[in-house]
């Protein structure tokens, strides 16, 4: 009876020190845990003040450096200046297809009449030629965003770090990609005016090298941020890393690389009205003509249609990615 009651109490002791093991165990290894994420934490708290204390102090040194060098002022009788501006852009052009006079007589400073215009007429002229432009513009923003679709997939393909692409390869394409994403769409539409001349194939170069960079990158985070379960089980087959994307990745990432191309095909409209002052095409030169001339009504109309176009594309655009995504 002894015996078995020593036994059992020696296998209860075990029990009880076998439960004490685990416990202690279990407590290194949670004490192991808090003591890896414990120095993070304090790191990760101040992280957005130091990023606002950055951003505060470079402000603060922007303002205090350009005042220094005087380069704040707002110029001479800056209000009145812009009531005027504001009161002469209140009258755009084309009005004058309404209100227009059918004989308006141009006369000199000693009163001669010079020539007989009609307003009318010559607005609708204009305006024909603005449709024009417009309509080049649509055509600059829409080349350039394909072609910079066709350019960013290999880039984008190669700068994702979850495709696991050669190193040397992937470095090159990120360094691509940030290259083209910092240069502006007018500077490289100057340098292809100077490589194949005024118009709009210099346009649709500009607008679709500069959109490479931004679709690319925008490719290669929304590769990145799939799942890698899928990846991993396409690659563990032996596929090959074009085979892990279009098996594994494009059906998801397909919706997303629609979305964001047609938002940067909106942005691409916005940005070709100006590519004319440089001479790459579209609307940039009639603005360019409204602005040296001094001729407010017309950059009003100018101003109007490019409203209208922008406005009327972002509704479009708005609507098709809602039912992508």
């Amino acid at each position: 009876m002894s015996g078995t009651s020593g036994t059992s109490g020696t296998s209860g002791t075990s029990g009880t020190s076998g439960t004490s093991g685990t416990s202690g165990t279990s407590g290194t290894s949670g004490t192991s845990r808090t003591a890896a994420q414990g120095p993070r934490a304090p790191r990760r708290a101040l992280a957005l003040p130091a990023l606002l204390l950055a951003v505060l102090a470079l402000v603060l040194t922007s303002l205090w450096t350009l005042a220094a060098e005087d380069e704040l002022g707002l110029g001479r009788q800056p209000w009145r200046n812009l009531t005027q501006t504001v009161s002469e852009l209140s009258s755009p052009s084309f009005l004058q297809l309404w209100y227009g006079k059918t004989a308006h007589e141009v006369r000199s400073d000693d009163g001669r009449v010079l020539r007989v215009d009609d307003q009318r007429a010559l607005e609708r002229r204009y305006l024909e030629g603005v449709a024009r432009a417009l309509w080049t513009t649509l055509r600059i923003a829409t080349l350039g965003t394909v072609l910079a679709a066709l350019i960013a997939l290999p880039l984008g393909l190669l700068a994702a770090r979850t495709l696991r692409a050669p190193r040397p390869l992937a470095w090159a394409a990120k360094g691509v990609l940030d290259t083209l994403r910092s240069i502006h769409t007018l500077v490289f539409g100057l340098l292809f005016v100077g490589i194949v001349g005024l118009g709009a194939t210099a346009g649709i170069l500009a607008v679709a090298v500069h959109s490479a960079g931004t679709l690319g990158k925008l490719l290669a985070e929304a590769i990145e941020t799939l799942d890698p379960a899928p990846l991993d089980a396409v690659r563990a087959t032996g596929a090959t890393p074009a085979q892990v994307f279009f098996l594994g990745a494009w059906p998801a990432v397909l919706p997303q690389f629609v979305s964001q191309t047609l938002y940067v095909w909106e942005f691409n409209l916005r940005d070709s009205t100006v590519l004319g002052l440089v001479g790459a095409g579209g609307l940039g030169l009639l603005l360019a003509e409204a602005m040296s001339l001094f001729q407010w009504g017309r950059l009003a109309t100018l101003l109007l249609a490019i409203v209208l176009m922008v406005t009327l594309f972002d509704a479009l655009s708005r609507a098709v990615r809602q039912r992508l995504v």
